[in-house]
């Protein structure tokens, strides 16, 4: 009951409204209860009493006769069974007959209690004549029962319409809090919240938002509070615009990533943001008042900034902006760049007011720019003018000469087997060499000519103002001159030279491109006759150029046209005269240039980089020649392929030459790779790397034309080789030149102690085989056995050969 009180308590003070209306309903429905049910009980009651009353008046009427007759016949017996029989009837509890005059037959007991019975006497007669009276019948019936039944009905009436009442109020209250209290609650701390720092946040109701829930009261109350909301917030909201949009554009300007100064129509300084002293460096206090060019008081440029800023207010007075670069300075005297713009602020009614002053440090953007402007016209690696400045100078240079009547030179410089030098030692030695290049070509000229790289190691020097075409002769020689003396690379003395190809304006053309071309045509001249040299063009020259160019075009085309063929040139064992294998040779048979021999096109293909497609199509094919020999005769043929060091700074090389092995299905030791001795000389981690793998898989490895470079013996033993093959220049006079037959005893010997095969190449008569087999040669190779032919006459040199040198058994 306590816990009840005080539930009762809780809700009252919570929901007072809802409290009174569940009080309200109570009182009322305990009224209308107790009235309907006593009007409901009393009509029962006047029920069960009046089928008492019947249940008296049917015992006169069914009873009375007989019982006439019965004691007309003074049947004692049937007298009393009949008297039993009433007194079996419902509610009747007493009989009482008296029989005139003085007999009594009473049956049952009287109640004790008057006020609880009804009692209804009945006199007895004889029907017949005369009718006589025989006695009177007394018959009580109580009325317990139906009071019984009454204080039940009543109890069960008041219980249950008291749950009932009291549940239905509950429901109510609980549907009328759910629809209308709760939601007056929430208005009301929505009221008493309400402030103007909550005007942004709308009366919301906790339930759904459609249109007859807007069409309510409690909708209606709540549209009416959002407008006072609405409207309230737009008062407030135009009330404190302006304050606001002051606030705000005081903080940005404050804040301002950029330099901003207020100046008065005088010019005066009123306003500086903490941008403008992080600037410059002045406090606000230092140039409050001052205009804004009295800064450059202590800078040397005053005059000239004064000047400017005369300018600045002219223009903004007559044109409404001003915007620029200015170089200004800071407090401690360091000058920087800032990007300006100068606008005027207007009143309402359109006049001036103020001048607003809105500056940028661009220093850190010119740097970049004028670093971009170098890069875009200097090159990086020799600070040159690049291609772009040098046909620039070119074009001047040209436009001058035809003003004043004079001539022009180009020079167009290459540097003689660079790429050998950036192929043995790196691109590190190479650049250093370029850059000391660069200086040595720059040292040869005078102050007016201009010295550029073009890219790689091509190098264009422009000699403007010449009186004659012989003028540009010494210039060349100054500069060959400059390149006899050795460079030092990596701590190593380096012979480079260079060629150089001259051409005169507006001898050989008047066009600045065509003089770049006859200057490269003069250029490939001096190559052509042993470089170190220089060359005027001359007509002839073009044809040369075009050629070469025409050469590459068709080159490019040959693999997709299947212009390339290999020929075959048989390797013989000396001791035995038994072909051990061949090796394969590159033919171009163009059907416009005819047949070209490597010498002309593969020099060509390494510069231009084909020789890496074309170096794969090599070995695959001879790779499928070698596997067919094996089909047509049964004999294991070791068949060899020349590699380009330019094949071998490709990165998928050692792959590619793998995945042909694998294809092609032939044993990796029958497969040999002849390589350079440039390319030994080359001792990088790359090379040596590339080097090992292949000897790994079983690949055979041979220096080819040894002896006739740099011979640096020294590194064979640092590379897996199998075999060396002796230039053919050694074997042509090993029998009239004691010093070559020295050599070559001597690189066999060598080979020999460190477990090398040799192989003695152009080898053309019985007396070298001869030579060769008394100092124990390994293999031979020449026109004395057979000459490089296509496959298919090799094939039948082969079938021959083999009925002559039958395998042994």
């Amino acid at each position: 009951m306590q816990r009840l009180a005080t539930r009762i308590k809780q809700f009252r003070q919570g929901s007072p409204l809802s409290f009174r209306l569940l009080a309200y309903i109570l009182l009322f429905s305990s009224i209308f209860t107790l009235v309907a049910s006593a009007i409901q009980v009393y009509s029962d009651y006047r029920k069960d009493v009046s089928a008492i009353d019947d249940r008296l008046s049917v015992i006169r009427t069914s009873y009375a006769s007989s019982l006439s007759r019965s004691l007309w016949a003074l049947d004692q017996n049937l007298l009393q069974t009949q008297m039993e029989g009433i007194l079996s009837l419902p509610d009747i509890v007493y009989l009482r007959l008296r029989i005139y005059p003085d007999s009594e037959i009473v049956l049952g007991k009287r109640p004790a209690r008057e006020q609880t019975t009804k009692t209804r006497t009945y006199e007895l007669s004889h029907s017949g004549p005369g009718g006589a009276k025989l006695g009177q019948l007394e018959v009580t019936a109580s009325l317990e029962r139906v009071y019984q039944d009454l204080r039940r009905k009543i109890g069960v009436i008041l219980t249950t319409q008291f749950f009932k009442v009291f549940f239905i109020s509950v429901l109510i209250v609980w549907i009328f809090r759910q629809l209308v209290t709760r939601h007056l609650s929430t208005m009301s701390n929505y009221a008493r919240e309400f402030s103007v720092s909550s005007l942004d946040r709308p009366l919301v109701l906790d339930r759904p938002d459609t249109q007859r829930h807007r069409k309510d009261e409690l909708g209606q109350v709540t549209e009416a509070f959002n407008q006072m909301r609405v409207r309230l917030n737009a008062d407030f909201a135009r009330q404190s615009r302006d304050e606001a949009e002051i606030r705000k554009l005081s903080k940005a300007v404050e804040q301002s990533p950029s330099s901003v100064m207020i100046c008065d129509r005088q010019w005066h300084i009123e306003f500086v943001n903490q941008k403008f002293t992080q600037l410059t460096g002045f406090r606000a206090e230092e140039v409050l008042g001052n205009q804004p060019g009295a800064m450059l008081e202590n800078s040397p440029n005053n005059r000239e900034g004064q000047q400017l800023w005369q300018t600045i207010r002219l223009q903004v007075q007559r044109v409404g902006v001003w915007q620029g670069e200015i170089n200004s300075m800071r407090r401690n005297g360091e000058h920087f760049w800032e990007q300006v713009v100068v606008t005027p602020i207007k009143g309402p009614d359109g006049k001036v007011e103020n001048y607003l002053v809105v500056g940028e440090d661009i220093s850190i953007r010119k740097r970049y720019e004028q670093q971009l402007l170098r890069q875009a016209n200097y090159d990086i690696l020799t600070g040159l003018p690049n291609r772009m400045l040098a046909l620039d100078r070119l074009k001047l240079a040209l436009a001058q000469a035809r003003r004043e009547a004079s001539m022009v030179g180009v020079m167009f410089l290459d540097l003689d087997n660079f790429k050998h030098i950036n192929d043995t030692m790196g691109h590190d030695a190479g650049d250093s060499l370029l850059m000391e290049a660069a200086r040595r070509v720059s040292g040869c000229l005078r102050g007016t000519s201009t010295v550029a790289r073009l890219g790689g190691d091509e190098f264009l020097v422009v000699l403007p103002g010449l009186k004659s075409p012989d003028a540009t002769e010494p210039v060349a020689d100054r500069i060959l001159l400059a390149f006899s003396k050795p460079f030092m690379l990596d701590g190593q003395e380096v012979f480079v030279t260079t060629s150089i190809g001259i051409a005169i304006y507006p001898t050989d053309s008047d066009n600045s491109g065509t003089l770049l071309q006859h200057a490269d045509a003069a250029m490939y001249e001096a190559k052509h006759k042993g470089k170190s040299s220089w060359e005027r063009f001359a007509p002839e020259m073009k044809e040369v150029s075009h050629e070469r160019l025409q050469m590459e075009s068709r080159m490019r085309r040959a693999l997709e046209l299947n212009e390339f063929e290999l020929w075959y040139q048989p390797i013989i064992e000396t001791a035995t005269g038994a072909v051990t294998g061949a090796e394969a040779l590159l033919r171009w048979n163009s059907p416009t240039m005819g047949m070209v021999m490597p010498d002309r096109f593969i020099p060509l293909a390494e510069e231009t980089g084909l020789i890496i497609p074309i170096g794969k199509w090599v070995l695959d094919q001879a790779c499928e020649a070698s596997m067919r020999w094996l089909e047509a005769t049964g004999r294991t043929l070791t068949i060899a392929v020349n590699v380009s060091p330019r094949q071998f700074r490709d990165p998928e090389f050692v792959q590619a030459t793998m995945n042909t092995i694998s294809r092609t299905g032939i044993d990796a030791t029958r497969v040999e790779l002849e390589i350079t001795e440039r390319l030994i000389l080359d001792n990088s981690i790359e090379t040596a790397a590339i080097l090992r793998e292949l000897d790994e898989a079983g690949v055979r490895l041979s220096v080819d034309d040894f002896g006739t470079g740099f011979s640096a013996l020294s590194y064979l033993k640092s590379y897996p080789f199998d075999t060396l093959k002796i230039d053919k220049s050694f074997i042509g006079d090993v029998l009239t030149e004691k010093d070559d037959a020295a050599l070559v005893r001597a690189i066999l010997t060598m080979a020999h102690s460190l477990e090398l095969k040799v192989v003695a190449e152009g080898v053309e008569n019985e007396a070298q085989i001869r030579f060769l087999q008394d100092h124990q040669c390994d293999f031979s190779q020449g026109y004395y056995f057979g000459r490089p032919m296509p496959e298919e006459s090799f094939l039948g040199w082969l079938k021959e050969h083999l009925r002559d040198f039958p395998p042994q058994q």
